[in-house]
């Protein structure tokens, strides 16, 4: 990215829709779905700079054509100390696996968090990337993504070898 102090911003087409991508000079900040459920616009004080985004943008085309499954770009996706446990717990869900919400909650060693770990997962800035479409309910139903169902569905699909998104 380039300056620290500013926040730049693209848009890219993806297979499931436009992706909202933005970060400053050291990390990715933010990825988010341009529609679906939870929808993301830049702030008006971003500045708009594809280039700073082309290694990003890389990654999640080759991510989406099934040729890569970790990605290994920098992010910062701020959040509480205990979201940022969640969201580094998330990224050690293998690429292909789901893990339920009270799983996830054990393995960070409170298994009575169940509703913050989801309130953290459904706050993930930084979607793909940091996998919360990994984790799924305790009876293996896809439940909440902020891209919506279908696009969790097909993340998921993509994962476990059973199409390519591109």
């Amino acid at each position: 990215m380039t300056t620290a102090a500013a926040m730049h911003y693209t848009t890219i087409d993806s297979p499931i829709g436009r992706l909202l991508l933005a970060g400053d000079a050291t990390a990715l900040r933010l990825l988010w779905f341009v529609e679906g459920r939870q929808v993301a616009t830049p702030d008006p004080a971003w500045i708009e700079a594809p280039a700073a985004f082309r290694e990003v943008t890389a990654q999640l085309t080759a991510y989406f054509a099934g040729r890569l499954r970790v990605f290994d770009v920098p992010v910062d996706p701020g959040g509480t100390p205990f979201q940022s446990r969640v969201w580094r717990a998330l990224q050690d869900i293998p690429y292909g696996e789901t893990e339920s919400y009270g799983a996830l909650a054990r393995r960070l060693g409170d298994p009575k968090a169940v509703r913050a770990v989801g309130l953290a997962n459904g706050a993930n800035p930084i979607s793909i990337i940091i996998p919360c479409h990994r984790v799924i309910g305790s009876n293996g139903a896809l439940i909440g993504y902020g891209g919506g169902l279908p696009t969790k569905r097909s993340l998921l699909s993509l994962e476990q070898g059973q199409r390519a998104l591109l």
